[in-house]
């Protein structure tokens, strides 16, 4: 049952999410949502046994990383503070962990590089 103060279309991009992790699409994910909704995506993952990561963000938010163990554990080491203050390494690897296209990445290095 859904808490009457959790909205399922809100949901739907996270409950997509943990479709796509168990079909084996996608091995790691980066959800960011309002902290509200932080007991029922916890309790979703506890339940599916889907090991996750949370990071605040700001006063209301989280980001909340889930998917395989390897990844959860290098994201453990990676990701020690706000996103925005990865380094252009940092961002690069995060990027290819959550299977992000990898040429993009490049370019995105690279333009990061050179400020």
């Amino acid at each position: 049952m859904i808490a009457p103060d959790i909205n399922p279309v809100e949901l739907k991009v996270f409950l997509n999410h943990i479709h796509e992790f168990k079909k084996g699409v996608r091995q790691m994910i980066l959800y960011t949502t309002n902290r509200k909704y932080e007991d029922f995506a916890v309790r979703r993952l506890d339940n599916q046994k889907i090991n996750y990561l949370i990071q605040p963000v700001g006063t209301d938010k989280i980001n909340l990383f889930f998917g395989r163990k390897e990844c959860i554990n290098a994201i453990r080491y990676l990701v020690n503070r706000p996103l925005n203050q990865l380094s252009p390494e940092e961002d690069f690897i995060l990027g290819a962990i959550l299977g992000y296209d990898i040429c993009a990445q490049c370019k995105r290095y690279c333009e990061r590089k050179v400020r």
